[in-house]
């Protein structure tokens, strides 16, 4: 079966008068087809573009209530994730691309609130919503549906931004930070897809620094020619995670107080983690043939 929808250029055309003969068509054709609609937070804002919305939503209600159609209806708030148009109505957007490509952004009030959800849970309610799993009233809500100033956000953004530079990690493991930072990286043109971080070499070898974050501790690796010894200090309080990814090393420690003695052997075959306990001084040597390399965390950098 064929439908054919003819429509006039008038300002609804997008959302009143396409839901019109979008409606009209499911009645023709007698079945009860579901029907998901993205509609708009400004529903109830009473400018034009919010009543085109909501009189939208009312002829989905009226199919639904005579024909009984299912009918969700999404007032989304702002939606923002990768791929999203800069420059047009979303801010995350327009900062993202500004400040990804050393652009300037405007701001006319930092502590206007803006309330968001990311393009992924968006995605996943609809697709709930289609399986039958989600459920409204018909009203759908997404969820999380997070809150922020317009300040917060330019500086989360440019955080990241900066993160390059101070090496220093943002909180990106969760929540709107995790969303955000994904989004972010989604408009670096490509000749940003890396950067360069410290390197400290000398005789023994090369250190350099991978990342640091605010509270879980800061990652880095090292290298040692054959028959070099690193390390040879203790700590009080620090803690350390070695792994020996290339070549072959001894650990020696001893306790500074009983002068205990302790050494073992690991090597890049076999991933095995050796952690540095207070209280006992320690050093690695490299006693095979060819060059180690060492990745090492540290609780922090002191």
């Amino acid at each position: 079966m064929s439908i054919v929808l003819s429509l006039s250029k008038s300002s609804k055309v997008g959302n009143a008068e396409l839901t019109h003969a979008l409606c009209s068509a499911i009645k023709s054709c007698g079945r009860k087809v579901p029907v998901l609609y993205t509609s708009s937070i400004q529903a109830d804002s009473g400018n034009a573009y919010g009543d085109s919305k909501r009189e939208a939503e009312e002829a989905l209600l009226k199919l639904s209530a005579t024909f009984g159609n299912k009918v969700h209806l999404f007032r989304l708030p702002n939606v923002f994730g990768k791929w999203a148009r800069p420059n047009y109505n979303s801010a995350v957007a327009t900062f993202c691309h500004n400040i990804a490509n050393d652009l300037p952004i405007s701001i006319n009030d930092a502590d206007a609130k803006i309330s968001l959800v990311y393009i992924d849970d968006v995605i996943r309610t609809f697709i709930s919503a289609m399986d039958g799993t989600q459920f409204g009233s018909p009203f759908v809500k997404v969820e999380p549906n997070y809150s922020i100033t317009v300040g917060d956000l330019s500086a989360q953004l440019y955080a990241f931004k900066n993160s390059r530079e101070s090496m220093i990690a943002e909180r990106v493991g969760t929540g709107l930070v995790r969303a955000l930072y994904s989004t972010y990286l989604s408009y670096l043109p490509p000749e940003e897809f890396t950067y360069e971080v410290p390197k400290y070499g000398d005789d023994r070898g090369v250190f350099v620094e991978m990342l640091k974050t605010k509270d879980s501790g800061q990652f880095s690796y090292f290298t040692a020619h054959p028959g070099i010894t690193r390390g040879g200090h203790y700590h009080h309080t620090k803690t350390e995670k070695f792994l020996v990814i290339s070549g072959k090393a001894c650990f020696r420690f001893r306790h500074i107080v009983s002068g205990e003695f302790y050494e073992l052997y690991t090597d890049g075959v076999t991933p095995k983690i050796v952690e540095t306990v207070p209280g006992w001084s320690h050093d690695i040597t490299n006693v095979g043939e060819t060059e180690m390399i060492v990745m090492l965390w540290a609780e922090r950098d002191l």
